[in-house]
């Protein structure tokens, strides 16, 4: 391995008309959790399929572990394990029975892959389920064991796709925490997700693509910084506040005021949000106010302001057209 786990240089790739990934360059280092975030057709899912040698790029290099991805696809796919956003596993076989069927793919021997597949059912907290069908695990229990496929052969680098979507709560914090282990024991990883907050909380740096193209690259707390020193309050109504926000500008001009939804409002300000003074003037312009909550600036603010993108789209586009990218 050299210090770059992962280096894409001018990656392009177009299907028919359509310009997917147009120009993208970056490297990941070793150890790393790098963060790859764009909505629907940005090109995150295109890249991914090149680095793992899934499709070739029309121009652009690749290397992996310091090995041409191009040249020695095969060499290459020995170093990474991936873990699609959609299940590859037989839903006819036990998850022990998927294990050791993944690590026999990779060349283990019978006794190293049924060890080996034991201990991940272990520590993937799946061992009382390890001879029951996959077809009947749980959407949480069907991702753990598709990462614990992806890891089968200890590989160094770890492609994630959507790890955690459409998944429950309990099990969404297990997969996180899986992942923090993972890479703490030395391994490196590319996530992509539609959850900000998740990147935020796993990931060192980001990288934000929108129509083929990285727009901004850096690390979590560098693109946090600018939005540090703001104040915002989120009001949530019990009917439409459209017409109180805008006199709402009017009045208190120091604040900054955002319509989400038609119900919610979104105050931002340099200094601390005066509540009462709020809750009272909309309340006097027949609003009434449900919650009002302050907020600390996020992650979520930062890819609004690059992209030109709420993040709420990428939660809605998720849910409709199931992750793809």
């Amino acid at each position: 391995m050299t210090n770059q786990a992962i280096a894409a240089t001018d990656l392009r790739k177009r299907f028919d008309d359509v310009q997917a990934v147009d120009g993208v360059t970056f490297s990941v280092a070793e150890g790393e959790i790098f963060g790859f975030l764009g909505p629907n057709g940005a090109g995150k899912s295109t890249t991914i399929n090149m680095l793992t040698g899934l499709a070739r790029p029309d121009s652009g290099g690749i290397r992996v572990g310091g090995v041409d991805c191009v040249r020695s696809p095969r060499t290459a796919q020995g170093l990474i394990g991936v873990v699609p956003d959609e299940s590859n596993l037989y839903p006819e076989l036990t998850g022990f029975e998927n294990l050791c069927f993944c690590a026999a793919l990779y060349g283990l021997g019978k006794k190293e892959r049924q060890t080996r597949a034991r201990e991940l059912l272990e520590t993937f907290a799946l061992a009382k389920a390890a001879d029951r069908k996959f077809g009947g695990y749980s959407k949480g229990m069907k991702r753990k064991l598709a990462i614990a496929a992806g890891v089968i052969h200890r590989p160094p680098i770890l492609f994630l796709d959507e790890p955690t979507t459409g998944i429950d709560l309990a099990s969404v914090r297990q997969i996180r925490q899986l992942i923090a282990d993972l890479n703490r024991g030395g391994t490196t990883i590319f996530l992509t997700t539609h959850y900000i907050e998740e990147a935020e909380r796993l990931c060192g740096r980001i990288a934000f693509i929108v129509a083929g193209r990285i727009i901004r690259m850096d690390s979590v707390e560098n693109l946090l910084q600018p939005v540090r020193a703001r104040h915002v309050l989120r009001i949530t109504a019990n009917g439409p506040a459209e017409s109180a926000a805008g006199e709402m500008g009017r009045v208190f001009p120091y604040l900054t005021v955002h319509v989400e939804g038609g119900n919610l409002l979104r105050v931002e300000a340099g200094g601390p949000v005066p509540v009462g003074p709020l809750v009272r003037f909309l309340e006097d312009h027949g609003v009434e106010v449900a919650e009002a909550r302050r907020m600390r600036p996020s992650l979520e603010d930062v890819f609004a302001e690059v992209t030109g993108i709420g993040a709420e789209v990428l939660h809605q586009e998720k849910g409709r057209n199931g992750g793809r990218a």
